[in-house]
């Protein structure tokens, strides 16, 4: 492994099969799958009760800090299988600023995502989908993205001698496309949405026989992604916060994050408490933010779909219903937010607290601070915002007051 000594032989994985996150019918496990025979997600399970058996709180609490930490937890089954980059637990930064001007006695707590290697929380699912790719003998892969899945799918893929394909919408932030051409995967731009990108990727799975690591096509996403609320969990003594924002486009985080905190339930690790979890989208591309107001199982595309946060704006998921479910069942809801706020958030955060979001994660600010207003999030309150990646990634608005070296300098003008 890349964290800790094992010693000899596959790794103690406790998958025991995998199941339909529609119609429960099961499916062998160690064999490459995309979607159901229904057209839905795949969901690993495990044997949860023999988990809990061989692995205790105590024992985790030793390990170093690295996702792979969890690793009967995860369905890669051969340390030769793993091609880290070094997946870091991720901070929980505390903004007490903030907090104690809005909050009022409540805590109000950041998971800085960007500090995983690409910058992303992508890097999570991403990392266990390729192990698992590499493990099930996949050698080409292809999937679209807005910028940071495809970054991390290129980076993996280069990791692990496997070609990689990726398919962005034409105005994918430019350090995105190069990232990803850098880390050497063919990268092709489309005058579309993400979804436009999603059907080429399909129609080349058809044509030319690539893996579609395509946002829940395949199941192992979810699992990296899972390890969010794993991380979470442990970090916060094993107590859920009152209320997770979480930025979403595809979904794959809330969706693997309400998967985690039910198999920690189920291992006696937590109690029955769940936090809220909370939906954000930008007003712009808001598909989930319709269905759960109009009380829908499924979210019809979004029409003339529009944000500069990249990474949200994605007009339909298919795993749309167990996003639905994860907030109806958490009593949650799900909020958008204009371009306007996000920008303001975003300023607000990095000059008040100097933590620089990603305009995805001032999403989750800008929702925080209308859910305050409007009293669906009280005071008091203990809350966790999901910043998706290192706010470096993204253009900037200009900044910069020119100085004439040999000009006279007005200091007290200059000090404002």
């Amino acid at each position: 492994m890349h964290d800790y000594e094992w010693n000899g032989g596959d790794l103690p994985t406790f998958v025991t099969h995998l199941e339909c996150s529609k119609t429960g019918e099961h499916y062998p496990a160690d064999q490459l799958h995309g979607l159901s025979k229904a057209g839905r997600p795949l969901l690993v399970r495990y044997d949860l009760d023999r988990l809990s058996k061989a692995l205790s709180r105590q024992a985790l609490a030793a390990r170093p800090q690295t996702m792979w930490r969890y690793h009967e937890m995860l369905p890669v089954r051969r340390p030769e299988s793993v091609v880290s980059l070094g997946e870091v637990v991720t901070p929980l930064i505390s903004l007490p600023r903030i907090a104690g001007r809005l909050a009022k006695g409540g805590e109000l707590l950041v998971k800085d995502e960007g500090r995983l290697p690409t910058g992303s929380f992508k890097a999570r699912g991403l990392v266990m989908a390729v192990s698992m790719a590499k493990e099930l003998g996949v050698t080409n892969m292809a999937m679209p993205t807005n910028g940071n899945a495809g970054a991390a799918m290129a980076a993996y893929c280069a990791r692990a001698g496997m070609k990689a394909t990726v398919f962005c919408p034409d105005d994918t932030p430019d350090v995105n496309v190069r990232e990803i051409a850098m880390q050497g995967a063919d990268v092709y731009l489309v005058d579309g949405l993400i979804d436009d990108c999603g059907k080429l990727v399909a129609e080349g799975e058809k044509e030319l026989g690539w893996f579609n690591c395509s946002t829940l096509r395949e199941p192992y996403r979810i699992e990296g992604k899972k390890t969010m609320g794993l991380e979470l969990a442990e970090q916060l003594g094993w107590e859920m916060p009152d209320v997770i924002f979480y930025p979403t486009g595809g979904g794959t985080g809330i969706i693997g994050m309400w998967k985690a905190f039910a198999e920690l339930e189920a291992m006696g690790w937590i109690g029955s408490k769940r936090p809220r979890m909370v939906v954000v989208q930008a007003a712009g591309c808001a598909p989930m933010v319709k269905a759960w107001e109009h009380g829908e199982e499924h979210a019809p595309r979004w029409q003339d779909a529009h944000t500069f946060a990249a990474g949200i704006r994605v007009p339909q998921a298919v795993g749309d219903f167990l996003i639905l479910r994860a907030v109806r069942e958490s009593g949650g809801f799900a909020i958008a937010v204009d371009d306007e706020a996000i920008a303001r958030g975003w300023r607000e955060v990095a000059a008040e607290e100097g933590l620089l979001l990603c305009p995805e994660g001032a999403a989750t600010y800008a929702a925080y601070c209308a859910a305050l207003a409007d009293g669906r999030v009280k005071p008091g309150e203990r809350a966790v915002l999901f910043n998706c990646a290192s706010g470096l990634k993204y253009p900037m608005p200009p900044a910069g007051t020119p100085l004439k070296l040999g000009s006279t300098i007005d200091w007290k003008r200059l000090q404002g």
